[in-house]
Order: structure tokens, then C-alpha cells, then sequence
């Protein structure tokens, strides 16, 4: 079944489409969402999450949505913003034949919409999705693909830490900085390993044994604790959220230490106003859709024909774009968030102009 809705009465409002997609043989549940194709066809990651309700899924997938126009917007990719959730878990009900059903979809869109990895899916998931479409990337390098794209992500999170460094500090390093990583999955666990050869003192926490135990191993000189409770309020200059989205809410920031908060996870802010909440208490905020946009900048490069060189090279351009961020927040008197979504939608206001011009 193949529904589409419009978002009217939805707090994103704005979405040119929203697709709801189900099969039931394979049990199926997807939801795709558009917000914006003025830069282009819709990229962005499939996250396969077991959601508490349907409704949770559709807010997720609308804010996700919105965040990737404005990270593609931000990167200088010709691409718009999507996303899509498969509501699930993953452990117990992906198959091959749930994933081609999802490819089905995907191809049923004709383009508008790209997907890639995200939470629950990974490059070989994305080869089977492959087998029922063309609008994939993310795949895998036996497949022509530029693999796992959080190597570029992380990437890309350092430099814009390293961007927020500079801004605070004086100088863009965090040698001799305590950095709080809270996830030490796809992302973090890559972050970690810049971060120590940069001069970074490191202290993680995960929920996952493995990934602490991985850790343990590969950097016992990372300081592991219980929780992120714990992380939050331990002596910290930089936070780094890289798990989940609504890290940043009513009940950490007032009792965050660190005075950097740059993290991997989308949708770190969980309402609006916590931008606010940050800057009075003198937390300085990277926003995750400019620093955390290595990935996706690596994802679009395979549309082209990877190369991991220019790839990378796009992705330190984040240090860069962070930095005139947070430099016209504090011309501007405004968060960077506020300074960020300016450019983002002056982009796509312009650039999205020039397709009213007739082509023959």
C-alpha cells in the first residue's frame, strides 16, 4: 500500500511530500518524507527503529527530513532534503525480502528521493535495497560503492570541532581538552580516534557492552563511564552527543559542564528554545546538520563515482563553513543555529530560483 498525506497540522508543515509505505507478507512499515527538492533530488538516510507508535515514527521522520535540507543546503550539495524510517526492530524483523520491499518504494518515487544508511541500517543493507532500485548510495565498495559512510562523518565532526575550538579557545585543537563522547557506535567510535591523535583526553559512555568493550580494547586510555548522566556532568570542556537525537533538553543542559557542545547525532536541540537555554548559560553550540554532514557528503559523492580523496576534501570544508557560522552568530547577536538556518534557506531560496527558468 502506497499512501501519500500531506502534513497539514503536523509541526513541519512545510514537507512537499510524505509516503507512507507498507507490506505486510514482509511486515513492512516506511515512511518517507520530503521537505525540500529545490537543490535537488532528496537525500538522505533510512532509519530502521523500533518507535513507540506510528505518530513517534512520523515525527521523526519529519524532523529528520527538514534537518537533511538544511545540512545538504549548508555542504553546497545539489541535493534537497529526505529521510525515511522503517518502524521495526531490526533485529527481529529485517530480511532480504523486507529490504527489497522497501527498494520497491524507494523506485516507486522515481528519483526524488535518495536513501542511504542511517540508525539500524548499514552498506550491505543498502546493496540488497540496490537490487530494487537505482536511487541508493551508500553501498558498498564490491558494488561499486564508497562504504561506510560515518568515516567521513566523523571526519567532518572533528573538523567542526576543531572550528568551535579555535572560536572559544583561540587556537583549532583539542589538545589538552577533556571531550565527552555519549555513543560509540558508527560515528563516535571514529571520533574517539581523532580526538586522541589530536591531544584529546577522552571520556565515553555507551549503552551497548560490546561497543564498550570494543573501546576498552582499542583506547584503554579512554576514561569509559556508566552512563550519560554521568558524562554530562563530569568535568568536561567539549560534549559530544553521537547516539540518538534530543540529547539536548530541559533536564541536561542546566547541568552540562562542558562549554562546547559538537556532536554527531541529528536533532540534538529536543524543541525549540534549548538554542537559547545553550547560549545563556554560555554553551557554545555547533548545530549537528553543519558538523555532522561528512557523511552525507561522501554518500553524494558515489552519485558522481566515488573518490575518497575529493570526498574527504569536501568534508573538511566543514571546518570552515562552522566557523564563518559561529562568526555571523556572534556579528549577528543570534544562536548559530539562527545563523545557520539563514544561509541554509537563502541557498535554497536562490539557487531553487533557477529552476523556473525553462530549459528546452
Amino acid at each position: 500500500m502506497n499512501v501519500f498525506t500531506s502534513t497539514e497540522g503536523q509541526d513541519s508543515p512545510a514537507h512537499e511530500q510524505v509516503v507512507f509505505c507498507q507490506d505486510q507478507k514482509t511486515g513492512l512499515k516506511a515512511i518517507i518524507g520530503i521537505y525540500s527538492t529545490a537543490l535537488g533530488p532528496a537525500l538522505g538516510g533510512t532509519r530502521f527503529y523500533p518507535y513507540a507508535s506510528e505518530e513517534d515514527a512520523l515525527r521523526d521522520v519529519l524532523d529528520l527530513a527538514r534537518s537533511m535540507a538544511y545540512k545538504n543546503a549548508l555542504a553546497g550539495l545539489d541535493h534537497g532534503g529526505g529521510k525515511a524510517v522503517i518502524w521495526g526492530d531490526p533485529e527481529r524483523i529485517k530480511s532480504e525480502a523486507l529490504l527489497r520491499a522497501y527498494g520497491r518504494f524507494v523506485q516507486s518515487l522515481n528519483g526524488r528521493y535518495y536513501t542511504a544508511c542511517d540508525v539500524g541500517t548499514y552498506v550491505a543493507d543498502m546493496d540488497v535495497i540496490a537490487r530494487e532500485t537505482r536511487f541508493v548510495t551508500g553501498r558498498s565498495a564490491e558494488h561499486g560503492g564508497a562504504g561506510d559512510s560515518s568515516v567521513l562523518t566523523a571526519w567532518g565532526l572533528f573538523q567542526g570541532m576543531r572550528a568551535a575550538a579555535e572560536h572559544t579557545w583561540g587556537a583549532p585543537t583539542l589538545a589538552g581538552r577533556r571531550v565527552g563522547v555519549a555513543g560509540l557506535g558508527k560515528v563516535g567510535k571514529f571520533l574517539v580516534g581523532h580526538l586522541i591523535d589530536d591531544g584529546a583526553e577522552v571520556v565515553a559512555t555507551d549503552v551497548s557492552a560490546k561497543a564498550t568493550a570494543w573501546t576498552r580494547e582499542k583506547y584503554p586510555q579512554v576514561d569509559l563511564v556508566t552512563d550519560t548522566a554521568a558524562l554530562i556532568t563530569s568535568d568536561i570542556d567539549v560534549y559530544a552527543p553521537c547516539a540518538l537525537g534530543g540529547a539536548l533538553n530541559d533536564d541536561t543542559v542546566p547541568v552540562l559542564r562542558a562549554k562546547v557542545v559538537v556532536g554527531g547525532a541529528n536533532n540534538q536541540l529536543a524543541h525549540p528554545g534549548i538554542e537559547k537555554l545553550l547560549a545563556d548559560r554560555g554553551v557554545l553550540y555547533a548545530p549537528d546538520y553543519v558538523v555532522n554532514a561528512g557523511g552525507v557528503i561522501q554518500v553524494a559523492d558515489e552519485i558522481e563515482g566515488f573518490n575518497f580523496e575529493r570526498a574527504k576534501l569536501r568534508a573538511s570544508r566543514i571546518y570552515e563553513t562552522t566557523r564563518d557560522i559561529l562568526r555571523l552568530a556572534d556579528a549577528d547577536g543570534v544562536p548559530p543555529v539562527a545563523a545557520a538556518d539563514q544561509l541554509a534557506e537563502r541557498r535554497m531560496a536562490e539557487v531553487g530560483r533557477l529552476r523556473a527558468i525553462h530549459l528546452r
